[in-house]
């Protein structure tokens, strides 16, 4: 097939285009341009590329027609972000593809509530990332089933590995917290730690996008989870970081109110965001109609993003 990636230089488009070549497909990335993937790949030599600022193109109402330029059998959408945009692109390759494959997010569930989550749980988002998200799905899942356009929705967890920084066992973006871990110092959580974090490696998405490519019957119309087997607690993740330095974590806990006075604005309120949630999805849908099976598991996937930080420089730990 000919497949266009848009926004496919980040971190699920890194993996998903030499699969997409490798399986014999017509590649078309669209992107802004500003960089480069995270890992250099010969496949990427066989890609036709579309600079093109998504923004400034729907504003002049073109950014469809540029998308049906690149002539695709089917389109991934791996940044979208509000449901008028999806609106837009979805009217522009109306009876024009074999199907959208949109991007999403497991925050469209909001807070856990009977775990693991499945696709039919009721949605409770919040937050504008969530809300939109969530939208988005109702929206492209309505049009597939009242009109038959064909989309399909993923539902990727925190996305990691190699390349970039991985919510850390706080859930926030602070390094400190993995460098004081390999120390062996002691390191606060909230609460009890027993929130919970759900990783996916990039490749693991990128293979959940080439299955539903591959299982088109089983994927027009539906959405699914695309995350690791198994989620983490904020304290199992603490415990299995300090364990690949050879220490034993040094733990302390504090009620939320007293916790989030020891960390900056910013790194309480991702945290706050990520504990709120405290997501733990079931893949068993994904499993069963598409074959997904991820190669990573949770600790597997952050190793991997630990051990980049480390070899870049990005965090110090102990000799």
């Amino acid at each position: 097939m000919r497949i266009t990636l848009i926004g496919g230089t980040g971190h699920v488009g890194t993996y998903l285009v030499p699969r997409l070549v490798a399986a014999g497909h017509d590649v078309s990335v669209v992107s802004r341009g500003e960089r480069d993937p995270y890992h250099d790949d010969a496949a990427w030599e066989a890609v036709e590329t579309l600079t093109l600022d998504r923004e400034a193109a729907e504003e002049r109402g073109e950014f469809g027609e540029r998308i049906l330029d690149t002539d695709p059998d089917a389109v991934i959408d791996l940044i979208c972000f509000d449901v008028e945009s999806a609106r837009s692109l979805v009217e522009s390759l109306r009876g024009e593809v074999q199907q959208l494959l949109h991007c999403g997010t497991i925050w469209v569930h909001g807070p856990s509530v009977a775990v693991p989550t499945t696709e039919d749980e009721p949605r409770r988002p919040f937050g504008d990332y969530g809300v939109q998200k969530a939208e988005i799905e109702s929206y492209l899942l309505d049009e597939a089933r009242r009109t038959g356009f064909p989309a399909t929705v993923l539902h990727p967890g925190h996305i990691s590995g190699p390349g970039w920084t991985p919510i850390n066992p706080q859930g926030n973006l602070n390094h400190d917290v993995f460098e004081r871990l390999a120390a062996g110092e002691e390191v606060t959580l909230p609460n009890l730690g027993m929130e919970t974090l759900h990783h996916v490696h990039a490749d693991d998405v990128a293979q959940a996008f080439e299955r539903a490519l591959d299982n088109w019957s089983a994927a027009v119309g539906e959405s699914f989870h695309v995350v690791s087997p198994k989620a983490l607690t904020l304290r199992g993740y603490a415990e299995a970081v300090a364990g690949w330095f050879g220490e034993e974590a040094n733990l302390e806990f504090l009620g939320w109110a007293e916790w989030r006075e020891t960390v900056s604005a910013e790194d309480a309120e991702a945290t706050e965001d990520h504990v709120r949630h405290s997501p733990n999805c079931s893949i068993a849908k994904a499993r069963e109609r598409l074959g997904y099976e991820p190669r990573y598991t949770s600790e597997r996937t952050l190793k991997e993003a630990v051990d980049w930080l480390v070899e870049e420089g990005e965090i110090e730990v102990p000799e």
